[in-house]
């Protein structure tokens, strides 16, 4: 039995602090802001169990010019930021490449499969089932030939990863979306993700889950972290072990003590929009890039990538093209919010997360980078870095790359 503290209280950082104490452990999380109140809050809410492929860039250099140029919605670059994060950039390049790419889909797709059934687990004990819808979401295509291609890319995955799939034509679609005002070619059905009603209240749910049974929650900077002896002293607790779980912000601090871990920060932004839309699923709008999900706050429209690392613009240009999109579709009211939300998917270049000991400093630990993928990847790496801080070195194998 260790005195751990955690650092981060989001989705990462909360089921870390479950895993631990499920283990026996006493555990601490230490946070500046509350549960779920930061990166974890803002994004879409899908727990992907047909994300069996990471997020690659594409090989095709025509493609990858339109996404420098801002020519696609899904990715916006900041060239002022350029400098700063060209050398991220260029190594997820270079992990983008097939022969790199096929080394890791093994692992990643090992830790997606998982990623239902350990949040299965936690919604069960955590009373949260009126947050979780559990009938997948909709890819939607608006040309015929896009959505031939995606379902050929979808069978793919079913046949390599079992990745269940219906396709819906015009017509099906249109049965089963009848608020939608536009005619689409059809929709991809991805139906083995579940999705969230509101992700920050989700991962609330964990951290009371983790109090009832004694795990405590306190308000602190983990910039007073600094070694104590034989273990750890931050934000006034005396521990045996760290876990930095701090997501965009975790680089920054690991480097305090010797360890350089290169990032690529991309940003997502998402707004509420009022009004009765009359969406039956969340839905991505694959030829735009936006996500559409029906949130207790209203309907939010969540963008892809913008790669940045300078201050947030209050309505950014892909959110108005999302919001365009999705007023061409649905009847939908004001924005409920007068400014977008905005956070940071902590990436990695290699794609996997970092999940690992720190190489010089006894009882500091590593868990962050999970790209895109945090909301729903979070329990399954949790597990694992429990499994590994008990003396279980090989359930972390293969996710300790990333860090010098």
């Amino acid at each position: 039995m260790a005195h751990i503290a955690i650092l981060g209280a989001g989705m990462v950082g909360i089921t870390t602090a479950l895993a631990l104490q499920a283990r026996g452990h006493h555990c601490v999380v230490i946070d500046r802001a509350g549960p779920g109140l930061e990166t974890s809050y803002g994004n879409a809410g899908f727990i992907q169990a047909e994300a069996v492929e990471p997020y690659a860039l594409p090989a095709n250099p025509l493609a990858l010019l339109a996404l420098a140029l801002g020519r696609k919605n899904a990715v916006a670059l900041d060239w002022r930021s350029l400098p700063r994060q060209a050398p991220a950039l260029f190594a997820y390049c270079r992990a983008s490449l097939p022969a790199s790419l096929q080394a890791i889909l093994p692992l990643w797709s090992e830790l997606v499969s998982e990623a239902v059934p350990r949040h299965a687990a936690l919604i069960a004990a955590a009373g949260a089932d009126a947050l979780i819808r559990r009938d997948g979401y909709w890819e939607v295509h608006g040309r015929e030939a896009t959505l031939a291609a995606a379902a050929l890319q979808a069978e793919r995955r079913r046949q390599r990863y079992g990745v269940a799939f219906t396709v819906a034509d015009r017509a099906a679609l249109a049965r089963s979306e009848p608020a939608l005002r536009a005619s689409m070619a059809g929709a991809i059905h991805w139906t083995g993700p579940w999705t969230c009603r509101a992700p920050g209240a989700l991962v609330a749910a964990y951290a009371r889950l983790f109090e009832k049974a004694g795990g405590r929650i306190e308000t602190g900077d983990a910039r007073s972290l600094a070694p104590s002896g034989s273990g750890w002293r931050v934000a006034g607790q005396e521990v045996e072990h760290v876990v930095v779980a701090l997501g965009p912000w975790s680089p920054d601090l690991v480097k305090r003590f010797g360890y350089h871990v290169p990032m690529v920060r991309k940003r997502g932004y998402h707004r509420h929009l009022a009004g009765d839309h009359g969406l039956r699923r969340p839905m991505l709008l694959a030829d735009h890039s936006v996500v559409l999900s029906p949130m207790q706050a209203g309907l939010r429209i969540a963008t892809a990538a913008h790669l940045s690392d300078a201050p947030p613009v209050a309505v950014p240009r892909q959110l108005m093209r999302g919001e365009a999109v999705a007023r061409a579709l649905l009847d939908l009211g004001v924005p409920v919010e007068a400014a977008a939300w905005s956070g940071t998917r902590p990436c990695l270049p290699g794609m996997l997360p970092l999940v690992c000991r720190a190489r010089r400093h006894a009882g500091l630990w590593f868990h962050f980078g999970h790209g895109h993928q945090g909301f729903t990847l979070a329990p399954v790496t949790a597990e694992r870095l429990a499994r590994a801080m008990d003396g279980d070195a090989a359930a972390i194998e293969g996710l300790d790359r990333g860090v010098t």
